[in-house]
């Protein structure tokens, strides 16, 4: 299989990353939401244990859609596309000292660490637009730390609202590229 077919299956798929994306937003933008009427305990705990259920979702979202839920078995990029997702619950150990450290810098470093995570999502889906997004999360991350640490949940809010507007903007995308192709 070439790299170009395996992208696209991977695009065709996961529709450009919508549901994964999708899926991601509405658990920061509900985290976001408790760490600012609950506690900032409240909001990190649900980001964190939901964030363990991103990749189920999104297959029972796939599924409920009638169309494939999972890449051919001679699709290369399926075992790129499981290292990826391990790097970041391996990486968010990172969040334990930073997060005793300073509370506040939680939502920032996550951001960080998410960002870089969408980064390789580039050549997975052969798709650019995981570049602005990369930048997007891990660039906002570095700003919220460094000129607004006093707001714990503005990040998880910053986060859940970009992830929405690349979640339609790679469906677009992809849906685009249907029609070019028929």
């Amino acid at each position: 299989m070439l790299v170009k077919d395996a992208q696209r299956e991977v695009r065709t798929v996961y529709v450009g990353g919508f549901w994964g994306q999708l899926v991601s937003s509405a658990i920061w933008l509900t985290s976001a939401a408790l760490a600012t009427w609950v506690s900032p305990r409240a909001g990190i705990v649900e980001l964190v244990a939901c964030g363990f259920f991103i990749f189920p979702i999104i297959q029972l979202l796939l599924r409920l859609t009638g169309k494939p839920s999972s890449l051919t078995r001679d699709n290369p990029l399926g075992k790129l596309a499981m290292q990826i997702a391990f790097t970041l619950p391996i990486s968010m150990l990172l969040l334990v000292p930073i997060t005793e450290f300073h509370l506040n810098l939680f939502y920032p470093a996550l951001m960080i660490l998410v960002g870089a995570h969408y980064l390789p999502f580039t050549f997975l889906y052969g798709m650019r637009i995981f570049l602005p997004l990369s930048a997007i999360l891990a660039g906002g991350g570095v700003v919220i730390a460094l000129y607004f640490p006093g707001a714990f949940s503005l990040g998880g809010w910053i986060s859940g609202l970009t992830l929405f507007i690349f979640a339609w903007i790679g469906r677009v995308s992809v849906l685009n590229d249907f029609r070019e192709e028929a």
